[in-house]
């Protein structure tokens, strides 16, 4: 059988290529050596392969295991108490080879084992217990590692390479529609301002596939504005997004054609500094948070209580998730006159 052999410090960005491009075989088991992972590819792939700049070798791999991986994880835990057993998370979320799974109480106790468990299961380097969601201005996540101690990976989403550190930075799975809609929105010669780039979540994709003049990304997290620059240069937009570090309140911007507000719960203290940047004829994507049954009442107030009555056009609103009883995350499409 023809493997990658992949050096670990470069696995979690090697890895996803070689599974979104179809050249690893996915009815065999990825390896660990030494240091490094070995993937097992497809034969006729493999010039495919060495063409991205893999080694390639001879050797041997296992078939993967018929058993689930739920079936999996509680055989190797059933030595546990039966509450910790009934409260083991049957679901979980990957980022990289790095596993996150929230934890009840009552499995708190035996922690190491269970990350070890879900290791081994799912052919993960890391396991992270999210402990308390997220907080704070800069969203940090409630994050404890519970097997392994290289937090840091790379997610593959929509064509896009978003490398972030999973105990510093927040990164919202259901979004990924949204993420994915900005990839699609024509923005063509158009100036775009995203006033909370985070590590990039919409900057990059509307900067790679939109064909935007450019980006201006502004972001006041010290550690998610490592990553935004980061993310930049391997999603090779570099040309086209200008990173900015700080306060969105005091970018020198005018003439916007478009401006992403892809915050949540205090998102109308921000709207004035949007209207001193966008251009008449722009567009503004607002995101909040409002009870399901007053969205569309609360943004048309939002809007004329800075805007006026007549200088707004609402184009569209989409609900982007559920965020709590009866409050759902919204984002609205607003063209300025």
């Amino acid at each position: 059988m023809r493997l990658a052999r992949i050096p670990n410090d470069s696995a979690s960005a090697t890895i996803p290529r070689l599974l979104s491009s179809g050249i690893a075989d996915l009815n065999a088991k990825i390896c660990k050596g030494d240091g490094v992972r070995y993937v097992p590819i497809h034969g006729d792939r493999e010039d495919d392969a060495i063409g991205m700049g893999i080694e390639v070798i001879d050797g041997e791999t296992f078939k993967r295991e018929t058993r689930s991986p739920q079936s999996r994880i509680k055989g190797a835990l059933a030595h546990l108490p039966g509450e910790a057993i009934k409260e083991l998370p049957m679901r979980w979320e990957f980022v990289g080879d790095i596993v996150i799974i929230r934890l009840e109480d009552s499995a708190s106790p035996y922690r190491e084992e269970i990350g070890k468990a879900y290791a081994e299961a799912l052919g993960a380097k890391t396991v992270c217990a999210d402990t308390g969601g997220v907080s704070g201005e800069f969203r940090r996540p409630a994050m404890d590692t519970i097997f392994g101690s290289d937090t840091e990976s790379v997610r593959l989403e929509n064509g896009i390479y978003y490398k972030f550190d999973v105990t510093k930075v927040m990164f919202a799975s259901g979004n990924t529609d949204e993420r994915n809609r900005m990839k699609h929105t024509g923005c063509k010669g158009e100036t775009v301002v995203d006033m909370f780039a985070g590590i990039g979540y919409f900057t990059l994709p509307i900067a790679k596939f939109s064909g935007c003049k450019e980006v201006i990304a502004c972001e006041k997290n010290p550690a998610s504005f490592r990553y935004l620059c980061e993310n930049i240069r391997l999603n090779e937009v570099d040309n086209i997004v200008k990173p900015v570090f700080g306060d969105n309140r005091e970018l020198e911007c005018e003439g916007a054609d478009r401006i992403i507000m892809g915050y949540v719960q205090s998102t109308s203290a921000f709207l004035e500094k949007a209207r001193s940047m966008i251009r008449p004829g722009g567009i503004i994507h607002y995101h909040d948070t409002f009870y399901v049954n007053e969205y569309r009442e609360r943004l048309d107030n939002i809007f004329e209580n800075v805007f006026g009555k007549d200088r707004f056009n609402m184009i569209s609103i989409r609900e982007v998730k559920s965020f709590a009883p009866s409050v759902s995350h919204y984002v609205a499409d607003v063209m300025i006159s």
